[in-house]
């Protein structure tokens, strides 16, 4: 059984971004068990361990000037999850405190009289239970809308395990799915910043095959999942695994309908800093599947995410509609 989320407000009217982090100060530490050093505040600017993010500590931390800048970027309205830094991934069993602190802390921060901000909170995944446990209370939080998730735990994604029961539980309660990379590093991406350039459009292909090749939406047709950076390589590639379905046993056995179908089902972000990988995306993408995302405020962001595609092609009023379908949310005049 499937069930809407019922606890959301209504957002302000405006186009919606689903790609936007937030951590509160006091959690800057990072998760138990993280190898990067924690965050912390320099004279007002935010490092990872020893690197510079390059961007304000408060664009991070203040939601009053998330708030601000939402508004600058001429939004509506705002998902804030948190920075892949801080999905408690490396010492699991030991972050039920972290997570119950970030997702406390995130229903506050959203509660935002304005509408301008929703969340989406973190939950284990290395445990079906404390994942059923984290999301019923996310489900029941004013302004939280779903999770933000790796696409890649352990050597494995979404298809299979623990991570594929997640799924169905966020299906069942209703809740939204967003899939972030994480930069998994591998030594040939050691320089360059390729972990960031290379990696995580290859850690949410990843993802994506996993998905559409695991036959997930045909067992979880409610899952409202998106995949940020425009899914990564994947829609190059959705030609390449249609063929191997139709060819290969083993790339067929898992699903009943060839990729392209279910790739239709999924939700895109529009952070792809190039036009014709947005007009590719939109080529296979469904229409009413393509949501704003801006991944503020990191370096790596899109600086203008409604200009970009206001200017090439994609209205308004339909990443409106858009952004408040996978999130959930009420349209601008009430209804569902």
């Amino acid at each position: 059984m499937y069930v809407e989320v019922v606890a959301l407000p209504t957002l302000r009217s405006g186009v919606v971004d689903v790609h936007a982090h937030w951590l509160p100060r006091e959690l800057l530490g990072l998760p138990p068990g993280n190898p990067l050093g924690g965050m912390n505040d320099r004279d007002g600017a935010l490092f990872l361990g020893d690197v510079p993010l390059s961007f304000p500590t408060a664009a991070m931390t203040d939601i009053d000037a998330i708030v601000a800048d939402t508004r600058k970027a001429g939004l509506g309205a705002r998902a804030v999850s948190a920075p892949p830094f801080a999905f408690p991934v490396h010492a699991p069993s030991e972050a039920d405190d972290y997570v119950a602190a970030y997702n406390e802390r995130l229903a506050d921060a959203v509660s935002h009289p304005d509408g301008t901000l929703v969340g989406l909170g973190l939950v284990r995944l290395d445990d079906v239970a404390a994942a059923r446990r984290e999301l019923t209370r996310l489900a029941g939080a004013d302004g939280v809308a779903g999770i933000a998730v790796p696409p890649v735990v352990d050597g494995r994604s979404y298809d299979r395990g623990v991570l594929r029961e997640v799924l169905g539980v966020a299906a069942g309660l209703g809740q939204s799915v967003l899939v972030h990379p994480m930069q998994l590093p591998r030594p040939e991406w050691d320089h360059h910043y390729l972990v960031n350039l290379i990696g995580n459009p290859v850690e949410t292909t990843t993802a994506v095959a996993s998905v559409v090749l695991g036959g997930v939406l045909e067992e979880l047709p409610g899952l409202r999942i998106c995949f940020v950076h425009g899914g990564g390589c994947a829609p190059s590639l959705i030609g390449r695994w249609g063929h191997g379905w139709r060819s290969r046993e083993d790339v067929h056995r898992g699903s009943t309908r060839p990729p392209a179908e279910s790739f239709e089902q999924l939700y895109f972000d529009t952070v792809t800093h190039d036009p014709q990988v947005l007009t590719l995306l939109r080529s296979h993408a469904s229409p009413d599947r393509i949501v704003c995302g801006s991944d503020y405020p990191f370096d790596m962001a899109q600086p203008d995410p409604v200009g970009f595609l206001l200017g090439h092609g994609i209205d308004a009023a339909t990443l409106e509609a858009n952004g408040r379908r996978f999130l959930g949310m009420k349209a601008a005049d009430g209804r569902r």
